[in-house]
């Protein structure tokens, strides 16, 4: 395992670490602990050191695991969550302090913990970076010993750069891969400027880009690869990022072709993401255990060449960009 330096927290963490969103076996499927237990020791146990949950994930049972297992651990284990999405309706107008407060006050609750090492607002509306109150009282968290750092989790590059005028914003999360390429403009400049730790979610497209779907492919009723396509629940970039899926097969049989000694493309899409020197960590789910350890292959693979990168993006450029760049 490699490790990176999260930003200005000053957090040293794994290059790959774990996203919780499916913790508890796959999507739409009871959650069971058993499974989340089982997937988290096998993170630890192969290095990684960093954990991102939420308090929507399996309704808080996902932040419950996270918290036991943290305990039942001897190393250092770096716990991220996130605040804002149990507001329904989820609009500009429900973010208020008081609301946020508590939050992350059950945030605190649920885990067992007395400090969370990182508290992120989990994808709000546009309009509410455009508020300072609702930053301000991240530290007055923070002086209560309640939260160590702040970060943002957003959907577009504009809250992202907004986000990080806030000097209290120590990180972001963002969609990033090859079928997701804006950021790596002017918003990695400026996070790598003013020292803002950048967290990589959805690195593989929902899967699209581990190359093991096809037209034949079935999703379960409760599973959002089914039910979120066209953004019915949610931001739609969440699912597929966003890409029209038999436009993604095409794009990933083309990727497929430049990589035919790889059956597993997950490896390759995801040291494309960490040859962005900007990256702090990425943050692959896994509903098994057997999958933290194919995401972990990535370690043996050398780097992308400069040709292979170009190929890559070539594809990104002529089937995805004008589909998805100016999106998000």
């Amino acid at each position: 395992m490699q490790y990176r330096k999260l930003g200005k927290t000053g957090f040293d963490i794994s290059e790959i670490s774990l996203g919780t969103w499916q913790v508890g076996g796959k999507w739409g499927a009871d959650f069971s602990h058993e499974t989340a237990d089982a997937i988290l020791n096998t993170a630890v146990d192969a290095g990684i050191n960093f954990i991102d949950t939420a308090d929507v994930y399996g309704n808080g049972e996902s932040e419950k695991a996270v918290g036991r297992f943290v305990k039942s651990r001897s190393e250092r284990l770096f716990v991220a969550t996130k605040c804002g999405r149990q507001l329904n309706p989820h609009v500009n107008q429900a973010y208020q302090p008081a609301v946020l407060r508590k939050f992350v006050e059950d945030s605190l609750t649920n885990m067992g913990l007395e400090t969370l090492d990182l508290i992120q607002l989990h994808c709000p509306p546009t309009e509410v970076y455009y508020r300072p109150e609702i930053f301000e009282l991240f530290d007055r968290l923070k002086d209560e010993g309640k939260i160590l750092n702040l970060g943002i989790s957003v959907e577009k590059v504009e809250e992202a750069l907004k986000g990080i005028e806030y000097d209290n914003v120590t990180s972001v999360q963002i969609i990033f891969n090859v079928f997701r390429q804006r950021p790596a403009e002017l918003f990695f400049e400026q996070a790598k400027k003013k020292n803002i730790g950048v967290i990589v979610r959805v690195p593989l497209a929902s899967g699209l880009l581990t190359g093991k779907f096809s037209k034949n492919s079935t999703f379960t009723e409760g599973d959002h690869r089914n039910f979120n396509r066209n953004g019915e629940h949610f931001d739609k970039g969440e699912t597929f990022s966003g890409i029209d899926y038999e436009t993604g097969l095409s794009a990933v049989d083309e990727l497929k072709a430049l990589f035919p000694e790889h059956p597993n493309l997950a490896p390759i899409a995801l040291r494309w993401i960490l040859q962005h020197d900007a990256v702090s960590t990425v943050i692959p789910g896994a509903s098994r255990p057997e999958q933290v350890l194919s995401n972990l292959d990535v370690f043996n693979i050398a780097d992308l060449t400069a040709q292979q990168v170009s190929s890559i993006n070539q594809v990104y450029q002529q089937r995805i960009k004008p589909l998805v760049h100016h999106l998000w």
